[in-house]
């Protein structure tokens, strides 16, 4: 009877022990980073022959109201007017911008919100989605500038930390490594796109960390019966094992 204990508790340990690996390190489902999404699209348009401004603009409506809330009105002004000039390489210079500004705003919400594991990694998931949309153009002009902002968004995701799982698994955070991780991103992207033209400190972190919080990532939703499946198939099987041997003893 000892033997089937322990090996019941070492197989939940087990358990939550791959749950955490395979979950600690990964970025998660950000969902859609809608402003990244509408930039592509935008481009697909743009790239047309001639370029169709007419879907350009109805695909950046689609996003406009969300930057105007958290950016301010320029970013949107200076889009309009490239819109209406049909200037092709301003306007996806400006998307860019916009795609900068949404990186800092997404690390910004997560620096006032470092405490909430969920919400941080669920903004810090969208900034780095946002960064794949940019990448390929920094890593055409500056393959090391590139390689440098991926690897600091990584270090900062292990500066998360991670609350594991039933305490098994768990990692302190360190806001002070997420922080200097930020620091290298944000230079390095106003350096690249000059977004200090912009106003940087407008963001309203404090609706996107209500919205972002009611977002739970798949993998961490306990109320999530498939999240509990696994756990309940062992526990299933553990169960008839010892009921098996206990009936045979007797």
């Amino acid at each position: 009877m000892k033997k089937i204990i322990t090996i019941m508790t070492l197989t939940l340990l087990t358990f939550f022990s791959l749950h955490n690996t395979a979950n600690a390190y990964s970025y998660g489902d950000p969902n859609e980073e809608k402003i990244a999404e509408a930039y592509k699209k935008m481009v697909v348009q743009l790239d047309k022959k001639p370029p169709n401004f007419t879907e350009t603009e109805k695909i950046y409506n689609t996003v406009k109201e969300e930057i105007d809330q958290h950016m301010g009105p320029e970013p949107s002004k200076l889009i309009k007017e490239n819109l209406e000039k049909e200037e092709k390489e301003e306007l996806i210079e400006n998307m860019q911008k916009i795609l900068a500004l949404n990186i800092d705003r997404r690390l910004s919400g997560v620096d006032k919100n470092f405490e909430d594991y969920e919400t941080s990694k669920r903004l810090l998931a969208k900034g780095h989605a946002t960064y794949q949309s940019l990448s390929p153009v920094i890593a055409e002009k500056d393959p090391e500038m590139d390689k440098q902002i991926k690897a600091e968004f990584d270090k900062a995701l292990e500066a998360l930390g991670n609350p594991g799982l039933f305490g098994v698994g768990k990692k302190e955070a360190n806001k002070e490594a997420f922080k200097q991780s930020k620091k290298i991103i944000i230079d390095d992207l106003q350096k690249e796109f000059q977004t200090q033209n912009f106003e940087l400190g407008h963001f309203n972190v404090d609706q996107e960390e209500e919205s972002t919080a009611s977002e739970k990532t798949e993998w961490t939703d306990l109320s999530n019966i498939k999240n509990w499946l696994p756990l309940i198939v062992i526990i299933a099987i553990i169960a008839g094992v010892v009921i098996y041997v206990i009936r045979k003893r007797r």
